[in-house]
């Protein structure tokens, strides 16, 4: 037989009026606060616009289309819209960039640095160059998403030193990732555009969910403010389960997966091998002087 136990609050209230009559007040302060808060944020809506380079097949548009849905989802709670448009390479020269808060590019070496020259102050993320040079030359307003050749390096150095003569490939991102949240990450990912996520569609999800997660919790929509906000206060998961941020060189300091057989067998920093052991060993640290 089951015994409940009853709990009389009235002698309790009855003898303490006072404060029940403080408690309401700050109740009805408290409320009328979210009020105002709600009809604040109510009137503030946020149009974010991003501009994407690079050919139309390309995984890294999948990937970036595949954060502005999620973007748009939570921007209805927030007011917050966001879009994406594509823009041809024939058009770049003569395209009005002014509206947008960043740039995403998937291109060659030279387009991204005319890029980066034609456009000084506006975020331009890579989301497919991984080379080296690229990072040491620390253009001012480069986001490069997709790891280095150095940092890929790096990370199999690591691998090879634990386990000698493992041939393992590096990889920014991998289908069957389960940890921090990447499970579900994947499978949105293939349900909405019917391909498996790889290191290019990772990288265009990851610059529209930082730039947007960074909309949502300080309502920036200027790409200079924007700009200094990630490469100075970024803190990213990126369901990879690391605080990642960017580097000087422009480069985001983040876990490399190590593949065999096209199976995970570790990630780097490999723990006992690195370093230092941190996201530090791994990739270029600093600029060219």
């Amino acid at each position: 037989m089951t015994h409940m136990t009853h709990y009389n609050y009235a002698p309790t209230i009855k003898g303490n009026t006072s404060m029940l009559k403080n408690h309401i007040v700050k109740v009805q302060s408290i409320f009328i606060a979210m009020l105002l808060v709600s009809s604040t944020v109510i009137a503030e809506n946020i149009d974010v616009k991003f501009a994407y380079i690079g050919p139309q097949d390309h995984p890294a548009l999948l990937g970036a289309r595949q954060g502005l849905n999620e973007a748009n989802l939570q921007g209805q709670f927030l007011n917050q819209k966001y879009e994406l448009k594509h823009i041809a390479f024939e058009n770049v020269d003569t395209h009005d960039f002014s509206a947008y808060i960043a740039v995403l590019t998937a291109v060659d070496t030279a387009t991204y640095t005319n890029l980066a020259t034609t456009l000084p102050h506006m975020p331009l993320f890579n989301l497919s160059i991984k080379d080296n040079e690229l990072r040491s030359a620390c253009i001012k307003n480069a986001l490069h998403i997709i790891p280095s050749n150095t940092m890929e390096a790096d990370a199999k150095a690591q691998w090879q030193k634990k386990i000698p003569g493992a041939n393992v490939k590096p990889q920014a991102w991998h289908p069957d990732f389960v940890k921090f949240a990447a499970r579900d990450l994947n499978k949105r990912f293939k349900k909405n555009q019917k391909v498996l996520m790889n290191d290019n569609s990772w990288a265009g999800w990851a610059a529209v969910k930082m730039t947007s997660d960074t909309v949502a919790r300080t309502k920036i929509n200027d790409p200079v403010k924007m700009l200094h906000y990630l490469k100075t206060e970024l803190a990213f998961d990126g369901q990879k389960g690391s605080v990642m941020n960017f580097r000087e060189t422009g480069q985001l300091r983040q876990p490399i997966l190590l593949i065999e057989d096209d199976k995970i067998v570790a990630e780097a920093p490999v723990r006992g091998i690195a370093q230092p052991p941190t996201l530090d060993s791994l990739g270029i640290l600093s600029c060219e002087k």
